[in-house]
This record gives C-alpha cells, sequence and structure tokens, in this order.
C-alpha cells in the first residue's frame, strides 16, 4: 500500500479522498490556490503546498507545480479525483516518468477512451451495442449526407468532447449547418481540436450509467447501475441508483457489455460506462466512458455498501480484486442533488461571496459530501459545485421522502443556491413516477417552473 498520497484536487472530492486514505492509514498531501489557502481539505490533510494563484490554469492544472509538490513531500502517488487533470493521458504519463503512481486507469486506456470517436470504434469492435453514426467529419456535406439517411434529430458531437462543450442537438436540415459550424469552433476553442462526428438522437432516451471496477490483473466487475436523465445542458443534476425501468435481467446484460468496454482499452480502476437507453424497446446504446471517479459515486457506495474510492486506491497499489460478479448485492435506494451556487430563475449564473451561514440536515439515509462552512469564499474561478446531497431508503419511496426533508432542512446563506430548485424537481409527479428522459429538464420542467414565478 501507499505511505503517501497527493491529493490534485480541491473541494469536496479532495476530501472524500483524504477521508479515504486516512482509513487506509496513508499520509496525505493537499494542494490549493492562493484563494483555496483555507479549504478545509487543506486543513484535513497531513501536508500541504500553495501550486499557484487561484485560476485553475495557473494551479490546479498547472503540471510542473504539482509534480513538483509531490516530489517535495515525497508522495508515492497522486489521485486526481475528478475534473482537472483527472482524464489528462499526458499527466499520467508525466507521473510515471517521475517514479510516482497515478491513482487511474493507463494513458492508454485514457486515451482511447477519452476520444469519443475512437471510443465508438473501439468498443464497435467489443461488440457493444452503438446508435447509428460517422466517423469524424470535417465537411459539411459529410453531415447532411448523414442525416438523409438517418433523419432527425441528429446529435453533433466533438470526438475529444467533455462536460458538454462542443455539442448540439439538429432537429431539422434548416439548423444542421450553423449547429456543426459552431460545435466545431465550440470543440476547437475548448479541447484544441475542432474533430466532429454525428449520432442519430433519441429524445426520449434516458441516461444510465454502469459503475465498473478493474484490477491490473485482468479482473473486472460491474456495480450496477445509476440513471442520470435528470440533466441541464448535457450536465446532470439528478442521480439515483438503482434506475426505476431497468430490471434484473437487463441491469446483468448492460453491466456484461460495460465490462466488455472496459476489458477493450485494458482498462483498470473505478470508472463509468454511459449509455443511451430507450425506454419504448428496453435497447441501449454506448454513449461514453468517464475514466475517473464520478461526482455521483455515493449512490453507488450507499446501494452496494463499498467504498469506492477505497478500492480504486487499493487496486492503484496492485491489489488483486477480491469481490466477484456474484458477489455485488445491490439493497435499497439512493438519489444524489447537486447544489450548486447558481441562480436558476437568472439563467443558473453563477453566484460568488462569503456563506454567511450553513447548516447540513442528518438521521437516517442522510449523507452530506461538502467543503462548506460559515465564512467560506465561494470563488469565481472554479466549478459552481458546493455540496452532493446523497438520501438512501430501503425503497425509491423512502429515498424519496428523505431527499425531501433533506433539501427542506439544508441551508446555505451568503449566495444563490440551486436548493429549491431541486426539492421541486424531485417533487415533480413525473419525477416520482420515474417518467422522466434526457430533455426533460430543459424542454418541460424549465419552461413550467419559469411560467410560475
Amino acid at each position: 500500500m501507499f505511505k503517501k498520497v497527493l491529493v490534485a484536487n480541491r473541494g469536496e472530492i479532495a476530501l472524500r479522498v483524504l477521508r479515504a486514505c486516512k482509513e487506509l492509514e496513508i499520509r496525505t498531501v493537499a494542494v490549493h490556490s492562493d484563494v483555496d489557502r483555507d479549504s478545509l481539505h487543506v486543513s484535513e490533510a497531513d501536508e500541504s503546498f500553495c501550486i499557484g494563484p487561484g485560476p485553475a490554469g495557473q494551479s490546479y492544472l498547472n503540471i510542473h507545480n504539482l509534480i513538483s509538490a509531490a516530489l517535495v513531500a515525497r508522495a508515492d502517488a497522486i489521485h486526481p479525483g475528478y475534473g482537472f487533470l483527472a482524464e489528462n493521458p499526458e499527466f499520467v504519463e508525466i507521473c510515471q516518468s517521475h517514479g510516482l503512481t497515478f491513482i487511474g486507469p493507463p494513458a492508454q486506456a485514457m486515451r482511447q477512451m477519452g476520444d469519443k470517436a475512437e471510443a465508438r470504434r473501439t468498443v464497435i469492435a467489443a461488440g457493444v451495442p452503438t446508435l447509428p453514426g460517422t466517423s469524424e467529419i470535417s465537411d459539411f456535406a459529410e453531415a447532411h449526407e448523414f442525416a438523409a439517411k438517418s433523419g432527425f434529430p441528429i446529435m453533433i458531437k466533438a470526438a475529444a468532447g467533455g462536460g458538454g462543450k462542443g455539442m448540439r442537438i439538429a432537429l431539422e436540415d434548416s439548423e444542421l449547418e450553423k449547429l456543426f459550424t459552431t460545435a466545431q469552433l465550440e470543440a476547437e476553442a475548448a479541447f484544441g481540436d475542432g474533430r466532429i462526428y454525428l449520432e442519430k438522437f433519441l429524445p426520449q432516451a434516458r441516461h444510465i450509467e454502469i459503475q465498473v471496477l478493474a484490477d491490473n490483473h485482468g479482473n473486472c466487475i460491474h456495480l450496477g447501475e445509476r440513471d442520470c436523465s435528470l440533466q441541464r445542458r448535457n450536465q446532470k443534476l439528478v442521480e439515483e441508483c438503482p434506475s426505476p425501468v431497468i430490471s434484473p435481467e437487463k441491469r446483468a446484460e448492460m453491466g456484461a457489455m460495460a465490462v466488455a468496454a472496459a476489458k477493450s482499452c485494458g482498462y483498470s480502476g473505478v470508472g463509468t460506462v454511459e449509455f443511451l437507453f430507450d425506454p419504448r424497446d428496453q435497447s441501449f446504446y454506448f454513449l461514453e466512458m468517464n475514466t475517473r471517479i464520478q461526482v455521483e459515486h455515493p449512490v453507488t457506495e450507499y446501494v452496494t455498501g463499498l467504498d469506492l474510492v477505497k478500492l480504486q486506491i487499493e487496486v492503484a497499489a496492485g491489489a488483486r480484486l477480491t469481490l466477484k460478479q456474484e458477489d455485488i448485492v445491490m439493497r435499497g435506494s439512493s438519489i444524489e442533488c447537486r447544489i450548486n451556487a447558481e441562480n436558476p430563475e437568472d439563467g443558473f449564473r453563477p453566484s460568488f461571496g462569503k456563506i454567511q451561514a450553513v447548516h447540513f440536515p442528518g438521521g437516517p439515509g442522510i449523507r452530506i459530501d461538502s467543503h462548506l462552512y460559515s465564512g467560506y469564499s465561494v470563488q469565481p474561478y472554479y466549478d459552481s459545485l458546493l455540496a452532493k446531497v446523497i438520501s438512501y431508503g430501503q425503497t425509491r419511496e423512502e429515498a424519496l421522502t428523505r431527499m425531501n426533508r433533506l433539501l427542506a432542512e439544508l441551508k446555505v446563506e451568503g449566495v444563490n443556491t440551486t436548493i429549491d430548485f431541486q426539492r421541486r424537481l424531485i417533487q415533480h409527479p413525473r419525477f416520482r413516477a420515474g417518467d422522466v428522459h434526457t430533455t426533460f429538464v430543459e424542454k418541460e420542467y424549465l419552461p413550467e417552473m419559469l411560467a410560475l414565478t
């Protein structure tokens, strides 16, 4: 096992990793920007290093400073959390060249799955179902030809994309060229890579993702699914485990395909294979693979009883999986809501400032993953996530009841938040009935909400 791990991140995920390390009796090193020096992850670590100014490009994305901090601290390994450098294969290779273990998948697996067009080719060869689509195209004429064959709507996607960047949905031929060009320009600006490909879009689909866990000895299992269908601009808002529309038989089928996808790229560590699921005919199609720990991993932890971060660290240290697929038993139901510093009634404009007061609820079946405290300053340089609030119940109804109570009791003063927005969303009859899809929030819920305000 590692003796010392540097956590190359901030906020709630840095705290989550630090706690897992403590339970494994591993010493920890925190890094922080100058505006984050009073953050909780800094005080909770055994050591800390300032790695630059507030802007992420000068601090949390500064590979030279991160590696220098790890070497000075004599760390054995680096845990990237999610975001920032978590899916950067060059960072993986630089870590390895300095004798540091990267707690995540191999660089080659990351490259294969990080390039969405290459990922599509890889999983097709492994027998995983994919939507009708194209390889990378640069000429609009090719896009028009595909549209003529497949029909609308069509999803335009950046090959190197992530976080909803470089993605557009064309509903008809008249808007295809404009959106194609827009997606290219956005992808080039966001990723330095303007390659685009197209896929048939399923407007009533659900977003179902399968958690996988693999070691460095060829063993790979899945840990069931999460339903992440409530989204805005391709960003998840609410996640639950298990999905209310996936049967045990379909779970086993999708899980087997997720394991096949992970094995096709030589994956190790924790990862997530994402699918679009069509409830009308129970078909499903590979969407992408996230080669890191996910924001929504707590709902899987609640239902399986496993600590994914500790398992991730253990397999990175060379441990062989002792868990078999038949050992994975899903019990109960769990829901996670993301609480952001945003104003939903003003186009989700980010909100910054000092937290005047905060109250986190407790009680049975409640978990709060957050770095907030009274007096904490929400900075403009980083993601607006303030907290992940998670409920658990023996049934979905009990988990929903507890989430409603949690959101009613949760107090964050000093900045605008999405607490009330999330409470209204999880109370919506369509969500409570399990009858939602990936465009529900933007096409139905938001217009309905704004009409009432």
